[in-house]
């Protein structure tokens, strides 16, 4: 009996002084030496994200909702844990980062104001990477014993399960972990296969195996807290820093419950947060996210972010079969001030097709149904506005879903209009407009091209550039008050197009309105440059596609860089079959151009130099474009 109770009082003894210990560093130095782009990888989303915190942290943003997979690998019962325990796994999530948790309630006065919600949540998935209805748990036995950091987990090929598609799923793998690893994480920008967060099923969720002093679900919460780009608060390092501005500088890892207020003794001495969640303290003494850390978590969810496509996943969706083949390639010709022709490729097997549109504004659809034709010229629009359009198709089978949605602007009623402000062909030339004000104007040929300026305050330094009522194919670029450009809108066709700029300096800021491959019309369009105090949503923003586009006989080919990454210096070669102008263009990762040189080519192989000093670290798209046609290839500064 005695030594019963010596072997309960050492067990008792090992609990009171556990301590937490993450694997996510030892996993990405393992990671790193098996694929040493992962840390460049990282290096392009840190560049990235310091780029949403100068221009875009202060928007309001939706709420991201995070289809999660649970993926349960065992070999012993107590290993398989219930669907109950998951769940109260996802609702602690859901509390942590939605600052719903009650123990927030105990942030001390001085970090009070810091707590946020990371305005991020998470579902079980209902649906499956095929289309197919889902609990969002996934069930596999193994004859491991117990997994390590090396991801053998996420492989059934080595006794785990293998992963959902890292673009629309939270892979969360639960299993015996050996080493007193409580969980490890991937950072984003590695390799998708093993994309995911791994927990020990002795401490996941809140019933069931979880063991005291980590039984709340914190290990999750830390864990997915680096899956989104979150360091430890020490930064790994004695007074590290963890590329948060908000939280204090730490000494190390905090373990236990430490007593408030603890100091650190770095620069300062400042009262450490020890109650973060990326900490070591214990489950029950971490409980809040900083603001810096909620807006670097939403920094991925940005449009070109590392984990944007999540945004459009339909994992936590209905699942509905498809019954039809969904009619792609549409297309509208004959527009005119009060109709239009749309069209679509046929579906096989299709009996008829439906097709339903709107203008942009309206909140219903006019349905024309039974049509066997794979066109429809729609009658009776309204001049100069956008419309919206979409098929299904109706095989024997059933009805299919809708594609995704065209649109076409119709012409204005007016055939002429008068054009106040040539002569504004150049950048010296550009006429000053009311910021704020719509205005009008026309290109008249294809050689012409309307140059404008406006100017903003510090109190009104955000910009929004918006071109619309185009009655023909014409884009638009904005350039700083330097004259470097730093934003382009080139949808294709009549579309609208847009640019957003947030947080500028001060100043002169120019417009150039042009026809793309020299499109030009005695109609006018619209132009208004909108300043203001609060910055403009970025989801509105049309992005730059970087990817190779021909629209004539191509004439450019066999693009290359050497060297990439680049040097100081580096040299662009290609090839032409023509002598024309050409532009080579270099954009950064959000998508604002940092170098441009224009000359005329000559048939057969170019040579051009480019100096890259004045190029931060970081990943960018070289094109190089004529009239009709760019070409594209990704280079690296390091």
């Amino acid at each position: 009996m005695k030594k019963i109770i010596t072997l309960a009082a050492l067990l008792l003894s090992l609990s009171a002084f556990a301590q937490r210990n993450c694997g996510t560093m030892e996993h990405y130095e393992r990671a790193v030496q098996e694929n040493p782009s992962y840390e460049q990888n990282l290096q392009n989303i840190e560049n990235f994200t310091n780029d949403f915190l100068t221009h875009y942290s202060g928007e309001d943003r939706a709420v991201v909702t995070i289809p999660v997979v649970v993926h349960v690998v065992y070999k012993t019962t107590a290993m398989n844990v219930s669907d109950a325990q998951i769940q109260s796994q996802i609702t602690v999530l859901n509390n942590d980062f939605r600052k719903l948790n009650a123990d927030v309630a105990n942030t001390p006065a001085i970090f009070a104001g810091l707590a946020s919600d990371a305005q991020v949540q998470f579902c079980l998935a209902t649906v499956d990477p095929n289309g197919n209805a889902t609990t969002g748990i996934t069930r596999t036995s193994t004859t491991v014993t117990a997994f390590s950091t090396n991801d053998a987990v996420k492989y059934a090929s080595s006794g785990g399960k293998d992963a959902w598609p890292a673009s629309s799923y939270l892979n969360l793998w639960v299993c015996d972990i050996s080493g007193g690893i409580l969980g490890y994480a991937q950072f984003p920008g590695g390799a998708a296969s093993s994309d995911g967060v791994v927990i020990d099923y002795q401490y996941f969720g809140t019933i069931g195996t979880a063991t005291a002093p980590f039984n709340l679900g914190r290990t999750a919460t830390h864990e997915v807290g680096h899956w989104l780009n979150l360091r430890h608060i020490w930064g790994d390092a004695n007074c590290g820093s963890d590329l948060v501005t908000d939280t204090p500088t730490h000494n190390t890892a905090n373990y236990g419950c430490p007593t408030y207020p603890h100091y650190s003794t770095c620069t300062g001495a400042p009262v450490e947060m020890t109650m973060n969640y990326m900490d070591y303290t214990d489950d029950g003494c971490m409980y809040m996210f900083s603001a810096g850390q909620a807006a670097r978590m939403q920094a991925l969810f940005a449009t070109g972010g590392a984990r944007a496509s999540l945004l459009t996943s339909n994992g936590c969706g209905t699942p509905a079969p498809v019954l039809c083949g969904v009619p792609a390639n549409l297309a509208s010709s004959a527009v005119s001030a009060t109709g239009a022709t749309v069209s679509w490729g046929a579906v096989t097997g299709a009996l008829s097709y439906t097709l339903q549109y709107k203008s942009t504004t309206a909140t219903t659809w006019t349905t024309v149904s039974g049509l066997t034709t794979t066109s429809y010229a729609i009658t009776g629009l309204t001049s100069g506005t956008t419309y919206s359009y979409q098929v299904n198709a109706t095989c024997s089978a059933g009805i299919g879903n809708y594609s995704s949605a065209g649109s076409f602007t119709t012409t204005s009623t007016t055939t002429t209009c008068t054009d106040s402000y040539e002569t504004n062909n150049t950048s010296s030339q550009a006429k000053a407009i009311t910021a704020n004000t719509n205005i009008t104007a026309k290109i008249s040929s294809t050689t012409d091209a309307d140059w404008f300026k406006f100017t903003t305050t510090s109190a009104a330094k955000n910009i929004r550039i918006d071109l619309t009522n185009l009655p023909a194919d014409y884009d638009v670029r904005l350039y700083n008050p330097s004259g470097t450009q730093i934003g382009i809108s080139q949808n294709g066709g009549t579309t609208a197009e847009a640019i957003i700029y947030n947080n500028g300096a001060a100043g002169t800021y120019k417009v150039k309105v042009y026809g793309y491959a020299g499109a030009n019309s005695t109609t006018c369009y619209t132009l208004r440059a909108s300043t203001s105090a609060t910055a403009f949503r970025e989801g509105d923003e049309a992005p730059i596609s970087f990817e190779s586009e021909i629209v004539n006989e191509a004439s450019l080919a066999n693009l290359t860089i050497y060297p990439n990454p680049v040097a100081s210096s580096f040299q662009v070669q290609f090839t032409s079959n023509r002598s024309e102008q050409v532009y080579v263009q270099v954009y950064d990762a959000t998508g604002r151009m940092v170098d441009e040189l224009g000359f005329v080519s000559t048939s057969g192989l170019n040579f051009v130099t480019l100096n890259s000093d004045k190029y931060r670290s970081g990943y960018y798209h070289l094109l190089i474009i004529n009239a009709n046609e760019r070409i594209s290839s990704a280079l690296i500064k390091e």
